[in-house]
């Protein structure tokens, strides 16, 4: 009994350690999304900075809804 305890005690640290490192990488999501979007004109005055800024989008899941 001991023994299946200690097992599942493994794998529940296991599952929070991969749900914490999925928080970390969604809050890193967030916060260079909001970067991103903050410094869009930054990347307007660069040649080839609007390419870089939608791959950088896409990387970070940043995008913003099209317009038209």
């Amino acid at each position: 009994m001991f023994a299946v305890l200690v097992f599942r005690a493994w794998i529940e640290t296991k599952h929070y350690r991969m749900m914490w490192r999925e928080l970390e990488w969604r809050e890193t999501y967030q916060t260079m999304g909001r970067l991103l979007k903050a410094e869009k004109d930054l990347f307007s005055k660069v040649e080839g900075g609007e390419e870089l800024y939608q791959m950088l989008c896409e990387i970070f899941k940043a995008n913003e809804p099209k317009e038209g």
